[in-house]
């Protein structure tokens, strides 16, 4: 209790940067390990995604085709925003890039937005009713990040198969230095494709951890200063947010259209 109250300046920072976890082999809270869940992120990227669902779904529902609300017209705009950005960065046809490119955005620049709320605010609130750790930036979890470039390059994988078919192989095995170099044209092939997940989950999670170590840092200065450089770093750190869920979905965009092109 005394260190929560009063902590030193090495605690405070170890606070923040302390998940809620559930250790899996004996379903108690505190305990890391492998099979462990970090409930605080998956919690944050639930709720996130619920209100993300949530007021598309009203929007839809309640949309007019006469002089749009500002709710719909923000989000229309959106929409309008990526359907551009895939039609310039999709080559192929796909009913399924558009509404993931939405989704990658919007859900990603969402949980990021998070990170502009005071980093005291919600842990304190939460541990009047008893919970010591919670971290409330989803993204800058690696197991979020991972996640979800992992399920890209799923995608990745299923579309090469889907498009290319036999010619998959072919394109594998022989390029780009021809059959002669089989083994260095599966290492390319191999290190071109891993290269695309962890980029993904690895750019995202650094910029957004930096992000939330700054802010923490920030708040162990003395008040009187606090909310200048907090405030500087804060519009600074919009601009960050947004790139970023900017740049997750466009390489995204352009990571799918290159596993439909040929090397032919």
């Amino acid at each position: 209790m005394n260190e929560f109250l009063h902590p030193t300046e090495g605690q405070y920072v170890q606070h923040h940067l302390d998940y809620l976890q559930l250790n899996l082999h004996n379903f108690r809270l505190g305990d890391g390990g492998f099979w462990t869940l970090n409930l605080d992120t998956l919690a944050v990227s639930i709720i996130i995604g619920g209100i993300f669902l949530i007021i598309f779904r009203i929007v839809a529902r309640s949309a007019t085709s006469g002089i749009p609300g500002k709710l719909q017209n923000c989000i229309e705009m959106m929409v309008e925003f990526v359907q551009n950005m895939v039609k310039e960065g999709f080559h192929g046809r796909s009913e399924l890039i558009a509404p993931l490119a939405l989704t990658l955005f919007i859900w990603i620049f969402l949980m990021n937005l998070i990170d502009l709320i005071p980093v005291d605010l919600i842990p304190n609130v939460l541990y009047l009713f008893g919970i010591k750790d919670f971290r409330d930036i989803a993204t800058d979890d690696l197991n979020v990040t991972s996640a979800m470039a992992g399920a890209v390059f799923i995608l990745i994988i299923f579309y090469n198969i889907k498009i290319k078919g036999r010619h998959l192989l072919t394109e594998v095995l022989c390029k780009p230095f021809g059959v002669w170099l089989l083994p260095i044209n599966i290492l390319f092939r191999f290190l071109e494709e891993i290269v695309k997940p962890v980029s993904l989950s690895l750019r995202l999670y650094g910029n957004m951890f930096a992000g939330e170590l700054i802010f923490i840092l920030i708040a162990l200065l003395p008040w009187w200063i606090q909310w200048t450089l907090g405030g500087i770093w804060s519009i600074f750190h919009v601009l960050i947010i947004t790139l970023q869920a900017f740049i997750f979905m466009m390489l995204t965009i352009v990571y799918m259209s290159m596993a439909q092109e040929s090397h032919d």
